[in-house]
């Protein structure tokens, strides 16, 4: 059975053109709004026990409306959600929080209105404070309180005991960086004891850290549901895409997607990795060095053309990325017909595992200006280790050492 289940789920606002045609409608009589705006419309999807799911979609795509339509803060138009755990839900800053009120205070208002009772806060109140510190704040008005210290309260009411769906929206992008290890650490703690995810963010790494799955959301229909990575790649993609550029989508022979998005104007003709007698590789070792060749193909007269590529780990994380804009390589003024080719030369100072390479050439200082091809996995090669001191992590950083007794 689905812990979460949503069926034909739609959202409208309705203007109508007299009070007495809104209050018809609500005893069934058939009465037409004079305007009609939907938000969501046909969204379908379930979420099984121990999932974690991101929900991604530009401004305005629908995703907060979403959450709070499964949390039941707005009633749907059409369609249904069912729930079967308790949520728990950060979906506002400061969710519902009195600006009067302490701290303390907020906390035994917040928590009992999502069900426990007061036995229940009081046995958790100590942790609360403990986890969220703001030290004497917490005992002083929340009107007093930064955006920041509203959210460490709120998160550590919403997860002071543990739900079977844990729900939240871009509210945690507010906290400090300190906060938002220790509540990402939290959030893996639950997962790892069965929680349910559901978050929505504009942070890439967040999504593909913490997420098995992950849904797009585009005009308030659902467009892609599948492996964070690919689904991240096809946002990119969509966000980038300008008048005359195209997306497409392609499986490769191991089963992984590829996404490929641009204008077309200039083009990747190939992407290698070669070693330093300049034999092309797939497996390197450990802080090796190696030449990332990169040739591409001017299909119309452009103004100028940056490249860029970005290594990502086996979970599509950046590891590392640049372009010849920050490197103070470009060229301008190009013909159609020409075919540069850059060779980035690097020490593959990189951890033992899989990793890709993805590859943009565009305008000034990043894709989004002006994409000619955004290619993702380009290329996959393999760090391996022949001869280093055994470590873990993405990254070979070998230090000196001295011993004092």
């Amino acid at each position: 059975m689905s812990l979460l289940s949503v069926k034909n789920l739609g959202k409208a606002y309705r203007v109508y053109a007299s009070e007495f045609q809104r209050i018809g409608r609500w005893f069934g009589l058939p009465t037409r709004p004079s305007e009609e705006h939907w938000v969501l419309k046909h969204i379908n999807f379930s979420i099984e026990p121990g999932e974690a799911i991101g929900i991604v979609g530009q401004n305005g795509a629908g995703k907060s409306t979403l959450l709070k339509m499964i949390t039941g803060t707005l009633q749907p138009t059409e369609g249904t959600v069912t729930v079967n755990g308790r949520i728990a839900a950060i979906l506002e800053l400061g969710m519902g929080f009195s600006p009067e009120l302490t701290g303390r205070q907020n906390v035994y208002h917040a928590a009992g209105l999502m069900g426990f009772s007061a036995d229940q806060i009081h046995e958790v109140i100590d942790d609360i404070e403990a986890f969220a510190e703001i030290g004497e704040y917490f005992n002083e008005p929340v009107r007093t309180y930064s955006s920041g210290m509203q959210m460490r309260v709120a998160f550590a009411v919403a997860t002071a005991i543990r739900p079977e769906i844990l729900i939240v929206d871009e509210a945690l992008s507010v906290g400090d960086s300190y906060f938002q290890h220790k509540s990402f650490d939290r959030i893996r703690e639950f997962q790892q004891q069965g929680t349910t995810l559901l978050i929505v963010s504009h942070d890439r790494g967040s999504i593909q850290a913490l997420c098995d799955r992950a849904i797009l959301l585009e005009s308030g229909t659902v467009i892609k549901d599948g492996k964070p990575e690919e689904v991240m790649d096809f946002y990119n993609a969509i966000i980038a895409e300008k008048e005359n550029a195209t997306v497409s989508v392609r499986q490769l022979e191991d089963g992984s997607i590829q996404t490929r998005s641009g204008s077309g104007e200039a083009t990747i003709e190939s992407v290698s990795l070669h070693d330093a007698a300049g034999q092309m590789v797939e497996y390197v070792p450990v802080g090796e060095p190696v030449t990332l060749r990169i040739k591409t193909q001017i299909n119309a007269d452009i103004p100028e053309l940056v490249v860029g590529y970005l290594i990502k780990d086996r979970l599509g994380q950046p590891v590392f990325g640049t372009n010849t804009h920050h490197l103070d390589c470009k060229l301008t003024d190009l013909s159609a017909g020409e075919s540069p080719e850059y060779r980035f030369d690097f020490s593959a100072n990189l951890g033992v595992g899989s990793y890709s390479v993805a590859v943009a050439l565009h305008t000034a200082d990043t894709h989004l200006a002006r994409s000619y091809e955004w290619l993702d996995l380009a290329m996959v090669f393999n760090i391996v280790n022949i001869s280093k001191d055994e470590f873990v992590g993405l990254a070979w950083m070998p230090p000196s050492v001295e011993c004092v007794r």
